[in-house]
């Protein structure tokens, strides 16, 4: 189904209805910022920053980005993300793929490697980055995908994802790969790192154990830290990230290996490693998390959403998820909702703007930043689509 190219109204699967607004459409979007006056960021994984000023895309891309390389799977600009004090330091990050030297003997020639690395410029909304530079750059290698998500803790820590989906890296606390970091906004080590100290660790590391997190939100009420994560074969999960945990890849999983065989020791459960929060199987491949706070969706209020990128033989899961919670302190399922499934697009990101709307990436060669309003009338001449 071809996506709105205007104000329609959708239903979620318990009949809510909601209005999709298109606001601008991308290529391969992959995260969004909402400035605090309204303007929205948007990275293309190919390598481009974009801008939506005033509700309309601007054609240029905007200048100074680091260079992004897109040579390896799934591989190029991805998150970015505002400083918590952005209206006073205009502090920008992107995380992305770098091409950095791999030295080999001596003998050899130098051969290029790509990881992850994290870069911080300023943003004052003109045509351009400006004071561009990395602040941390990781020690992995991507073959697979490389997913990496930052936010920023309460404290005002950065809290960041690194991927490796396969390998045992996960486990071995002597690099960043599949793990969970921690580091000041200037890209330093927190002396208050769960391992800072411990002989063979990464200082960065905050919790270990991560297969390919594709999603990452800090609540602001709590503080918890909730990450999404791609299984392989089933698993998909959601976590809550706390200091100094095992989550278990590639040790444990509710999912199985692409070959159907089980996942490392075959257990599901093992002491010293966390279970997930919640888990799907099969594997919708989820996208981006956010749990809703704001005022202009009062239902909602509380609810976790996730974006579904659809895979394999689950190519029907794309999707945004609502998941409702009740209890509190101990927060359990007590509902699985899904929107947007009429679309059957990848929904990539998910972010609550400052005017408490929510904000859709639609990852695809032709796709968009959709915004979900609450309805209160139709907009005159649309008629509705419902599932």
């Amino acid at each position: 189904m071809p996506l709105p190219s205007g104000p329609e109204i959708f239903k979620d699967s318990s009949g809510r209805p909601f209005r999709v607004v298109p606001i601008a459409g991308l290529r391969h979007p992959w995260s969004l910022a909402l400035l605090p006056h309204g303007d929205i960021l948007v990275t293309e994984l190919e390598g481009r920053l974009r801008i939506i000023r005033n509700g309309a895309l601007d054609p240029e891309p905007i200048g100074g980005v680091p260079k992004a390389t897109t040579q390896a799977w799934r591989a190029g600009l991805m998150d970015v993300v505002l400083h918590p004090r952005y209206a006073d330091n205009h502090f920008v990050y992107l995380t992305y793929t770098k091409a950095v030297p791999a030295p080999r003997a001596e003998s050899a020639r130098p051969e290029v490697r790509n990881t992850v690395a994290l870069a911080r410029a300023r943003f004052a909304g003109g045509a351009a980055l400006a004071d561009v530079q990395d602040v941390f750059v990781s020690d992995i290698r991507c073959g697979a995908a490389c997913a990496s998500r930052v936010a920023f803790a309460r404290d005002g820590t950065i809290i960041m994802t690194i991927g490796m989906p396969r390998g045992d890296a996960p486990q071995d606390p002597a690099t960043h790969a599949g793990k969970i970091l921690r580091l000041n906004d200037d890209g330093t080590v927190p002396a208050d790192n769960p391992f800072v100290g411990r002989p063979g660790y990464r200082p960065e590391i905050y919790a270990l154990g991560i297969r390919n997190a594709v999603g990452l939100f800090v609540h602001p009420e709590t503080g918890e830290i909730w990450e999404t994560e791609h299984g392989p074969m089933g698993g998909d999960e959601i976590n809550i990230i706390e200091a100094g945990r095992n989550y278990g890849w590639p040790v444990i999983s509710y999912g199985r290996e692409y070959s159907n065989q089980p996942v490392g020791s075959g257990d599901r459960r093992l002491e010293g490693m966390e279970e997930p929060f919640l888990f799907w199987n099969p594997s919708p491949a989820v996208g981006g998390i956010l749990i809703y706070t704001g005022d202009r969706f009062p239902d909602w209020q509380g609810n976790i959403f996730v974006g579904a990128l659809g895979a394999g033989s689950y190519l029907g899961a794309r999707q945004l998820h609502r998941i409702e919670l009740t209890g509190s302190g101990n927060p359990q399922r007590a509902g699985n909702w899904t929107l947007l499934h009429e679309l059957q697009r990848r929904i990539r990101d998910v972010k609550q703007g400052p005017d408490g709307l929510l904000y859709v990436t639609v990852d695809a060669a032709e796709g968009a930043v959709l915004r979900l309003e609450p309805v209160e009338t139709a907009p005159p001449g649309r008629t509705s689509r419902e599932r």
